[in-house]
């Protein structure tokens, strides 16, 4: 880390040769090339995903490592085209900076289903996606990263290689199209090598040639599972996450912040954690405490003997409280109708049904934390976190610092799902540093403070109306009320509340390749003021829940394969979501005949650019009911690193059964109820099914892979347990319900 501060902080520019990303829509301002960030004291900056020195090429990556791959697959982009050797390369996060904005977070804001997404509408949001790098969204999240780097990185790579091949020619007297490059050197046609790393600087200090990138025939490392470039840091230990961070005279804090959310504190004795050997300060910080010590334990246990008097939470009381404010933004008119085919009203409906989800926690394996050191009237910090310029200017303000006297490291994350956007621990870091000028702290949250502080996946409600005839669905309604994680999330990210239809709220159930004639979807956002943010698949989370366990309700209503009748109104409406249908059927060998006690269950949904499909298989044992097997088929088009594709949907197959088997936050007198994970559990190794894997490359358009595997893991597995046992569960989680060995 070091390094990167080196080369964030100091004034010697060797080289600022800018970038356009290869987007040129809008007004001047949009189109403005992106001024490259990186400034080296020794090497050269190519552009600002480049940085050649004498120890050789590190790659800039724009989005966070937070377990997914993403450094793997940036890196190759580039490594790719500049014809770098892939094991001696080096991979860092890059600064805050609007060079790395990311485009396709903008795909998602028209409110159009992403699989009938025209050629001129797709057009529309690459032109929006420019427009983000005035807002400076750096932003890893919503499956992006991949989407967003492909062209981009690929053009730096590129644009560097011809430089360097540029300058070669010059110095050998050879034609450029007469030289070749491989593993790092210029190569001429007598043999003479010319290593970049002498070539740099000078290329470095020239426009960028014009670059044809190479053709999809001729790439040498993208397309294939590669050595992952954090894993030897991992296995190793090396690798540094927010409290690995190691600094002289270093001492340790935890908070310990009210946890009936919304309420503050009267007062404190910081008597009793003195009293704590080890501990030296204890913080007011207005709605809790920190405290200080020379380790972490010491820290933590003073911050449980500390006496405080909270003020209550102005939420309501209860759980099912809570569920009955959601409930009356049915009363309401929807915020949004994004679908309304057909004439709803008019056609009977022959099944009702209600639904429900719980709020659920992010539980990132690594707590959170960050660690601070205020010197000289600069703020250093290292900070796992999935917007670091939002970062960055959250902890300028909490120590009350210029954002230019503020350097900020983003370092492993040990998972993310969205928690990380969040600024929370950087703004308490920022300020404890700032309240002890010249120490450096390393803030390190317990579990129970951070399942008791999350920004929540939120509880939602669906209320379904539906129809059948010949054998085919004729209607399908649903209303769906939640608080918005949307209007939420970026009034307290951007200061700002934003109006409109909430796309977000409704994404999973109006957004979905099936033809049914009459089909509405209606959102109602309810007002309650739980802390709510983005949780992996977001609204997809909990609208794939309900969309694919009434689809199954509507299958059996009309004595129908339920496999066989998603097949039938997928077809007409997308063969690239049929195509995972059906692979999931061949993969699963769904039409054979099924063991006694065995139950399956399938589900399909379309989120993030990709459409996935889901079969759980549950077995009766002696002890209960147990997760055996599970098939998953996925398309997102383009794939170019097996491996992680296939790890990513794991993950994400696995994270959606835990929520769906287990999780569940409630809440008493306006706090958590949960602590940690022996009431807050996941999967383990023993309970984890056995899981294939069909990754498919027909979808025409490059989709995202963090989340898809998400959805339809839930209802694939309640739509099982539906088949094993008769019983139809409409409200998560499904392990208090039935016997599931857990």
């Amino acid at each position: 880390m070091s390094r990167l501060r080196r080369i964030t902080r100091r004034s010697l520019l060797v080289g600022a040769v800018a970038i356009t990303g290869g987007v040129a829509f809008g007004i001047y301002q949009i189109r403005r090339p992106v001024t490259n960030p990186l400034q080296p004291v020794q090497g050269a900056t190519l552009n600002p995903y480049i940085l050649i020195d004498q120890g050789g090429i590190s790659i800039i990556a724009p989005r966070a490592e937070m377990g997914q791959g993403v450094h793997t697959t940036l890196a190759a982009l580039v490594a790719e085209e500049l014809d770098a050797e892939w094991d001696s390369i080096r991979v860092l996060h890059g600064p805050p900076a609007a060079a790395y904005y990311n485009a396709a977070l903008a795909h998602g804001a028209l409110p159009v289903a992403d699989y009938a997404m025209a050629d001129w509408q797709r057009r529309v949001a690459g032109g929006l996606g420019a427009a983000t790098r005035l807002l400076g969204l750096q932003v890893t999240g919503g499956s992006t990263s991949t989407v967003d780097a492909f062209d981009r990185m690929r053009h730096a790579g590129a644009g560097a290689r011809e430089a360097l091949k540029a300058v070669a020619a010059d110095r050998l007297g050879v034609a450029v199209d007469r030289l070749r490059t491989e593993n790092g050197r210029v190569i001429a046609p007598d043999g003479t090598e010319l290593d970049y790393r002498d070539l740099a600087e000078d290329a470095a200090s020239r426009p960028v040639p014009r670059a044809t990138m190479r053709p999809q025939s001729e790439w040498k490392l993208l397309g294939r599972s590669l050595p992952r470039t954090d894993m030897r840091a991992k296995a190793t230990g090396m690798a540094q996450f927010s409290t690995d961070i190691d600094l002289p005279g270093l001492k340790c804090a935890t908070v310990r912040i009210c946890p009936y959310l919304g309420g503050g504190m009267a007062g404190f004795d910081p008597a009793p954690a003195l009293a704590v050997p080890g501990v030296e300060h204890v913080l007011d910080l207005g709605n809790g405490i920190a405290v200080v010590a020379r380790n972490t334990w010491a820290a933590m246990q003073g911050a449980e003997a500390a006496q405080i008097d909270w003020t209550p939470s102005p939420l309501p009381a209860t759980t099912e409280a809570m569920y009955d404010r959601i409930a009356r933004a049915f009363e309401d008119r929807p915020n949004s109708t994004m679908r309304d085919d057909g004439r709803p009203d008019e056609v009977t409906a022959q099944i009702e049904a209600e639904y429900s989800v719980p709020f659920l926690a992010h539980t990132t394996m690594e707590p959170m934390g960050a660690t601070a050191w205020l010197q000289d009237g600069h703020l250093t910090l290292w900070v796992g976190n999935q917007a670091p310029r939002e970062h960055l200017k959250v902890a300028a303000e909490a120590a009350g610092l210029a954002r230019e006297n503020v350097t900020l490291h983003t370092v492993f994350l040990g998972g993310g799902f969205g928690r990380r956007v969040e600024t929370d621990v950087t703004r308490q870091a920022a300020r404890i540093a700032a309240m002890l000028p010249g120490t450096p702290i390393r803030l390190t949250w317990s579990r129970a403070e951070d399942i008791a502080h999350d920004f929540y996946r939120p509880a939602a409600i669906a209320r379904m109306r539906g129809a059948v005839e010949g054998g085919r669905a004729t209607l399908f309604d649903a209303q769906i009320a939640a608080p918005s994680v949307t209007r939420q999330t970026i009034a307290r990210l951007a200061g700002r509340m934003i109006g409109g239809p909430d796309k977000g709220h409704v994404e999973g159930a109006f957004d979905q390749p099936y033809a049914i004639p009459h089909y509405r979807v209606a959102g109602h956002l309810a007002d309650l003021d739980v802390p709510i943010g983005f949780w992996r698949a977001v609204g997809n989370s909990f609208n794939g829940f309900f969309h694919e366990s009434f689809i199954d309700e509507l299958a059996h209503a009309a004595g129908r394969d339920p496999l066989a009748f998603r097949l039938d109104h997928v077809a007409p409406e997308s063969a690239t979501a049929a195509g995972v249908l059906e692979a999931v059927r061949d993969l699963s060998d769904w039409d054979a005949p099924r063991a006694d006690g065995t139950g399956r269950g399938v589900a399909m949904t379309w989120s993030f650019g990709t459409p996935t499909a889901v079969v759980i298989e549950l077995h009766h044992a002696s002890r209960g009911i147990r997760i055996t097997r599970a098939w998953m088929a996925c398309d997102p088009g383009l794939v170019l690193d097996h491996a992680i594709v296939r790890a990513q949907m794991e993950s994400g197959l696995i994270y959606g059964l835990s929520a769906a088997l287990m999780g569940a936050i409630t809440f008493t007198d306006g706090r958590a109820d949960q602590q940690n994970f022996p009431d807050y559990d996941a999967l383990r190794m023993d309970t984890t099914p056995r899981i294939e894997v069909a990754i498919l490359q027909n979808n025409p358009h490059m989709g995202g892979a963090g989340e898809p595997g998400t959805p339809p893991a839930m209802p694939a597995l309640a739509n099982a347990l539906f088949d094993l046992t008769g019983q139809r569960i409409r409200r998560l989680p499904l392990a208090p319900q039935a016997d599931f060995i857990i």
